[in-house]
């Protein structure tokens, strides 16, 4: 591992430097590695394994969207592609990428498919963290570990081909081989990894939860929709509300906040809005700090997974889901969004 100080915090990380692709090809050599789940952390993964050369095969029931999403990425039924027990069956590792709610039912077969050795391979802790709730506890004869990356499977793939890697933690809860840990390594260098820094299972799960309820999608959401209604209720146009709310920080600042960081902005930005935004940080900060430190304990404790792996488990979840999509979806804010996208000099061409 190399050592980098994060902000006078130093803190461990691997990158290729250290662990180049040639020797995390070296370490799977040996390996089959299953998919298992074909959604959204499957193909990203799974194409960039494949391409960096790794042996690749994916479990996922025959017909529907992410079968025939298989196909079209080239595996071959009977070859490369096979029902979930199989895949399971034939691999050495396999990497369980099902839904949280898919994993608790799927779990008895793809555990009874497990064999001695074998590396059992996380994106997510919510099903070893929360095994009270999820029933999945690994059998003590397999490897157990975790490679989260920090973005959408499609942001996987994307940064893949364009070169730019994306960071992910990672982590060991069960080492039986005594290779869990070069294994997850690895597999995280070969899934395409900028970076990877170390963290338990328990600790990915809680960062994650609480970052995507919070100002990864949840917050984000929530005040966009504040600001845009507040224009709005002030006599703005759709126009106007959606680009100060939206396409100014999507096409404009926020790729100079992660090229440069917030700092950067803040020096360089007019006067005005420097000093507007240093007064007014610390009061959205304090605002909305009893929110985080309830949504924080709310994870921790087990309350959002038992929320969420029963509202996921209820038969009519996807008709219930689909309402809540369509209802953001023909919002007067997203309506305008659509019509500020096609606008764009891209989309007009």
């Amino acid at each position: 591992m190399a050592t980098f100080d994060f902000g006078g915090v130093m803190e461990e990380v691997v990158t290729e430097d250290e662990f180049p692709l040639q020797k995390a090809r070296e370490v799977l050599a040996k390996e089959v590695v299953a998919v298992v789940g074909y959604g959204v952390q499957g193909p990203g993964q799974a194409l960039n394994m494949r391409d960096n050369g790794i042996r690749v095969i994916i479990g996922q029931r025959k017909g529907g969207k992410s079968w025939e999403r298989a196909l079209s990425d080239g595996f071959v039924p009977g070859e490369t592609l096979f029902s979930p027990e199989e895949a399971a069956e034939r691999a050495t590792v396999v990497q369980y990428l099902l839904s949280d709610a898919g994993q608790v039912a799927m779990w008895p077969r793809i555990k009874a498919c497990l064999k001695a050795g074998d590396t059992l391979y996380f994106s997510h802790g919510f099903a070893i963290v929360y095994k009270d709730q999820t029933g999945i506890v690994p059998p003590p004869d397999v490897d157990v570990v975790l490679v989260a990356p920090k973005g959408s499977g499609r942001t996987v793939r994307t940064n893949f081909l364009d070169g730019s890697g994306i960071n992910a933690s990672f982590a060991v809860f069960q080492d039986v081989t005594g290779r869990a840990r070069e294994k997850a390594l690895a597999l995280g260098i070969a899934i395409g990894s900028g970076y990877l820094f170390p963290t338990t299972f328990e600790r990915e799960v809680v960062s994650d939860l609480t970052g995507e309820r919070g100002i990864l999608m949840g917050a984000l959401a929530g005040v966009m929709e504040a600001q845009y209604q507040l224009l709005r209720r002030h006599g703005h146009s759709p126009s106007e509300a959606f680009n100060e709310t939206v396409e100014e920080l999507t096409q404009s600042l926020i790729g100079l906040v992660g090229e440069k960081g917030m700092d950067w902005m803040f020096a360089n930005c007019s006067t005005t809005a420097q000093r507007g935004a240093l007064d007014w940080a610390p009061r959205f900060r304090d605002a909305v700090a009893p929110v985080y430190e309830e949504l924080y304990q709310r994870v921790k404790s087990g309350e959002e997974t038992r929320r969420v792996l029963k509202a996921n488990s209820t038969p009519d979840y996807r008709e219930k889901l689909d309402k809540e999509l369509a209802a953001m979806h023909d919002s007067e804010m997203w309506r305008a969004g659509a019509a500020v996208r096609s606008l764009r000099p891209e989309n007009r061409k």
